[in-house]
């Protein structure tokens, strides 16, 4: 019996989830008219959706565990991705 299971970051991982993450994320965002302090905690929980019933299905502390990277994931990435843009679209109006 293993302590802690062992977890690889895979492109499933990298490529695949956190996207899909995010990507449901914001059309459950445009469908839902869902409140900006909840988004967080949907990315949260799709994460962890993805994680414990597709990628980990077999482990569930490896699932909850990559499930809050998935999540966490997302909402940093969505946000450096819209101040990336906000920034490119001021700097062109310069």
């Amino acid at each position: 019996m293993e302590l802690f299971p062992i977890i690889h970051t895979n492109f499933w991982d990298a490529v695949i989830a956190v996207p899909a993450t995010m990507l449901l994320t914001q059309l459950c965002k445009k469908l839902f008219r869902i409140k900006p302090f909840w988004v967080p905690t949907i990315a949260l929980t799709i994460g962890l959706l993805i994680s414990i019933f597709i990628s980990h299905k077999h482990h569930l502390i490896a699932g909850l565990f990559m499930g809050w990277f998935y999540g966490y994931a997302a909402i940093g990435s969505y946000a450096s991705l819209k101040t990336t843009w906000i920034t490119f679209k001021q700097r062109k109006k310069k």
